[in-house]
């Protein structure tokens, strides 16, 4: 049995020590925003830096839980995340499932793909597009325009190339067309590959933000993204929400609880689901990233 020197453990135990300090850099804001939302006021104007409230209330969270806006946005994110991904899902396996077996005009289409990664329309012709599609106004408008990500349309069909070709022949003398040996043989074969890009375009849709403000002028479609930049932004948490006649308490926290709290409530589902989708994440993307 082989020991480490010494320079190796001090070298091993260095790296441990940076990535400790890099971590707890990194839970830092999300202890403080944590303790923030659950302390009063009093105690939040006396500490500078405020790691654990030594009085714990839940005013915030009443609040933005008793304003309509905030929940029907929270609700809108679920539906925008949960309908959106697997509209993801579903057109690009389909495509890439159908740019893996030869079809006339591979090629172009490779290339028009492989082109939108180096160049773009920009925000105004898009615009114009979800305009004239009478997209405007509409939870089709965040969903449809990003129907396909590129990189994840050539990563999942190079995962298609790599399953073995006996498969597909079995299955053709079988009788099986192309819908039953997609649906039946390639998805569930795929799975470590969807679920990690399903995980993107989970996390891309729960963030969406920009797209928001600008294809919905409708504050009641607005996703909770878009909300969270109201009470941010705004001084006033109440306008900011919308919640005058929606207020559960006579007396309103402070902004900042409110806000912390509702940063809180819309980081925290997908920093949950994330866990359980990580231990596909490294294995599907790189399945589909060799070449067999």
């Amino acid at each position: 049995m082989k020991y480490a020197s010494f320079s190796d453990r001090l070298f091993d135990g260095l790296n441990y020590l940076f990535l400790a300090l890099l971590a707890l850099t990194m839970l830092f804001p999300f202890l403080y925003i944590f303790s923030v939302s659950f302390t009063t006021f009093d105690e939040f104007l006396k500490s500078e830096i405020l790691l654990w409230p030594k009085v714990w209330v839940t005013d915030a969270y009443q609040y933005i839980f008793g304003s309509k806006p905030f929940v029907r946005a929270m609700g809108m994110t679920v539906y925008l995340t949960a309908v959106g991904t697997i509209v993801n899902l579903l057109f690009t396996a389909s495509m890439a499932y159908a740019l893996s077996r030869k079809i006339y005009g591979q090629k172009l289409i490779m290339f028009l793909i492989l082109f939108t990664l180096l160049f773009s329309a920009g925000m105004i012709p898009t615009y114009l597009i979800v305009k004239a599609t009478g997209l405007l106004n509409s939870i089709w408008a965040l969903i449809l325009p990003s129907a396909i990500g590129p990189f994840s349309l050539i990563v999942v069909r190079q995962f298609f190339l790599n399953i073995p070709h006996e498969l597909y022949e079995a299955a053709v003398v079988d009788g099986a067309n192309e819908f039953t040996i997609f649906a039946r043989i390639i998805l569930p074969l795929s799975k470590p590959v969807l679920a990690a890009f399903g995980l993107f375009y989970a996390v891309g849709h729960w963030n969406t933000y920009f797209a928001g403000i600008l294809y919905l002028n409708d504050p009641r479609q607005w996703p909770i993204q878009v909300i969270l930049r109201q009470i941010v932004i705004q001084s006033d948490a109440k306008n900011a929400l919308g919640a005058a006649e929606q207020m559960m308490l006579e007396n309103p926290p402070p902004p900042e609880t409110i806000q912390m709290a509702a940063i809180l409530v819309a980081t925290l589902p997908i920093l949950i689901v994330y866990p359980f989708l990580q231990k596909h994440f490294a294995k599907g993307v790189m399945l589909g990233s060799v070449k067999g």
